[in-house]
């Protein structure tokens, strides 16, 4: 055996369940890991407990976002639109001159 030291392996909760610093993207918004985008939890708490989640959970949920709302278009939506219609519908309705 050498004389080097050894880390001991095991769980490191706080590596685990603290995500990295948030950066402000908008007065309510929040960015941790690249394009996970959240609410700002300081404007939720009154509201709604906030759950710790590991770090590799929220990647995990973020990395699934595609297959569950393909799976939810399969199963529920007769329609998908997109959020460009959506914005043309609601400028069209904002400008009835039609500008």
């Amino acid at each position: 055996m050498s004389d080097e030291r050894r880390e001991p392996i095991g769980y490191r909760y706080a590596e685990q369940v603290t995500p990295p610093e948030p950066t402000r993207v908008s007065d309510v918004a929040i960015t941790t890991h690249e394009h996970v985008f959240e609410v700002d939890p300081r404007l939720m708490e009154r509201w709604v407990l906030q759950q710790e989640f590991p770090n590799w959970d929220s990647l995990r949920i973020m990395n699934s976002r595609a297959d569950h709302l393909e799976w939810m278009h399969r199963h529920f939506a007769t329609k998908v639109v997109t959020g460009s219609e959506l914005l043309a519908e609601v400028e069209a309705a904002a400008d009835p001159a039609g500008a």
